[in-house]
């Protein structure tokens, strides 16, 4: 009898898949909040914010858990390239987790909005950063969106083709 493969420590596997439908929910509301001036959008916009709040709540909580807990080896015969490639989207997908959140509430402090839960401003008013941040923010979601579909199709690729147990390895359940 074989033991079964290495998986994700649970909370790694809960944190992957809370974020993979938080961050497609506010790929989806960031792009019907720039074109949606109906009275659904200040409520795009609180939801939006709301939800990157969490978001980097939960970034830093995935980050101190990848750091606590080792996870599971890549395949062995997994080519030397595609290990690196798969170290670092998970890298990039991480920055971008991180940044994006953080460039949003970036962008509230320079706007002079008012920013959720009454936290602090993060930088001056100045609606010349504003303006560059907001952009930023655009074009790194365009990437992320991106960098989640490579990511959903490498992770396609282990499970359907290669059925190497990676994909295994993050699916919830047992």
């Amino acid at each position: 009898m074989t033991s079964p493969a290495p998986r994700f420590h649970p909370l790694a596997r809960l944190l992957h898949w809370l974020m993979a439908g938080l961050i497609l929910a506010m790929l989806f509301i960031g792009v019907s909040m720039v074109s949606d001036l109906s009275p659904r959008h200040t409520w795009l916009i609180s939801l939006h914010k709301a939800i990157g709040l969490a978001l980097l709540v939960l970034v830093v909580v995935r980050i101190v858990t990848r750091l606590l807990f080792t996870p599971p080896p890549l395949p062995a015969e997994l080519p030397r390239a595609q290990q690196w490639a798969a170290k670092a989207s998970h890298l990039v997908l991480y920055a971008l987790m991180l940044a994006m959140p953080l460039i949003g509430w970036g962008m509230l402090s320079a706007a002079g909005n008012p920013i959720p839960l009454h936290l602090p401003a993060l930088l001056r008013h100045d609606l010349q950063l504003y303006a560059v941040l907001r952009t930023l923010h655009g074009v790194l979601a365009y990437v992320l969106f991106a960098t989640v579909l490579m990511h959903l199709a490498a992770a396609l690729v282990h499970g359907l083709v290669r059925r190497d147990g990676v994909l295994r390895s993050m699916w919830p359940g047992r």
